[in-house]
């Protein structure tokens, strides 16, 4: 039997709640057909398929046909950005006119790459948006940053490393103002939004929020991996970027994953139950993880915003302390963190969010990402912060140990 660990590291993935994995097991054995078969076998799983659809389009707040399945926001955003752009390039090809994209210098590298492979091909000027020190951004400088040849603005909801939210509402506002000024025939300013890391604790409203296009994934609201939405305001211009089949409206090809659209749909519904409940208990653990931190640990900060900030997440700077050797000791005492995105892990660079917010990149490699859960306790808030303690004490040690030698050799 594995040993119980504590697991701070829910911005990554969550666990599958056990209502989503009993929602989804029957749709492996049992109703095993393909949603596209016109048989009853298959027309028993395109049911299935529709009611997650539905149970979808209520918590957006959008229309059924809005919602286009995928393997996740990975996809969702490749399917934005160049969908968009395929799009722009079949109605003003005679043009040449390229076209501009505005994001921000924190986004998730699905985004960030995404949007340097369209410059790198010479399909769009891409606009940087810079952050405050505060983690978010302000738009203004949105307002500033947009062109007459503008045609997408990405904004994520919520940043997936420090938590900071982005005013998405008002950015939603400035658009549709924009675009009531613009001429019949004007390719209109597609506004998108990555809100992974939102659906759990924030308004994800589309109409309210002003968006023509919003990515999620299933792995962050204790639904399946594998699986995700893009949602698609009726009347948005957008081509499809994978080619096969019909599914999806004609919007995204490939044999639909029936067990993964159940469980998803029945984890939006879980969030739209217990939502609210749920965030206001995780709240009260991360302050208190906060407040615990930075008490007891000297030379620590707090990275972003603490009010604009995810109920759930908490990242933190520890001065003199190297991000890959504090996560590896912590994990090895059974507490289970990250120094930033999961997609990233890998990566020797400090990290670009840290980085955008004024981080020098020695303070950017100290840095810790814990974020909680629904099913985090406050025993085990205590216990990794004591553990912590003793882990950033001994890694001081062997630092100032290691700094003591090379000096006495100058």
């Amino acid at each position: 039997m594995r040993k119980k660990k504590i697991y701070l590291d829910c911005a990554a993935t969550t666990p599958v709640d056990p209502a989503v994995l009993e929602a989804m097991l029957p749709y492996f054995i049992d109703i095993y057909g393909n949603a596209m078969s016109v048989h009853s076998f298959g027309q028993e799983a395109l049911e299935a398929v529709d009611k997650a659809r539905s149970q979808a389009a209520g918590f957006f707040g959008a229309s059924p046909s809005e919602i286009i399945f995928t393997s996740g926001a990975t996809e969702s955003n490749n399917l934005a950005i160049k969908g968009i752009l395929k799009s722009y390039y079949s109605k003003n090809e005679s043009k040449k006119k390229k076209p501009h994209i505005i994001t921000t210098a924190f986004e998730h590298h699905c985004v960030l790459d995404s949007c340097k492979i369209v410059a790198k091909d010479g399909l769009a000027d891409v606009t940087y948006l810079p952050i405050k020190k505060d983690g978010t951004i302000d738009p203004k400088e949105v307002e500033k940053a947009i062109r007459p040849e503008t045609v997408m603005i990405s904004v994520m909801y919520v940043n997936n490393e420090i938590g900071t939210v982005q005013p998405i509402e008002k950015i939603g506002k400035l658009v549709r103002k924009i675009n009531s000024t613009k001429e019949k025939d004007d390719f209109k300013i597609i506004f998108h939004t990555d809100a992974t890391q939102a659906i759990n604790y924030f308004d994800c409203n589309t109409d309210r929020l002003g968006v023509d296009l919003l990515s999620m994934s299933g792995h962050k609201i204790y639904g399946p991996k594998g699986v995700g939405i893009l949602y698609v305001r009726k009347g948005t211009p957008i081509r499809k970027i994978q080619d096969g089949g019909d599914q999806e409206y004609k919007m995204r090809a490939g044999t639909h994953n029936v067990p993964g659209i159940v469980g998803l749909g029945k984890a939006i519904g879980l969030v739209e139950k217990n939502g609210k409940k749920d965030a206001k208990k995780i709240q009260i653990l991360r302050d208190y993880l906060i407040e615990k931190v930075l008490k007891e640990i000297s030379n620590s900060i707090l990275n972003g915003s603490k009010t604009k900030r995810s109920p759930n997440n908490a990242n933190f700077t520890f001065k003199d302390v190297e991000g890959e050797g504090l996560l590896l000791s912590l994990d090895m005492e059974g507490v289970a963190c990250s120094t930033g995105s999961a997609c990233s892990s890998g990566a020797l660079s400090p990290s670009h969010v840290l980085l955008s917010i004024g981080l020098k990149p020695e303070q950017a490699h100290g840095s810790l990402r814990m974020t909680l859960g629904k099913h985090t306790t406050k025993r085990e808030i205590d216990t990794a912060v004591e553990k912590l303690k003793v882990v950033i004490e001994r890694l001081r040690k062997i630092s100032g140990n290691v700094l003591d030698d090379y000096y006495s050799k100058k």
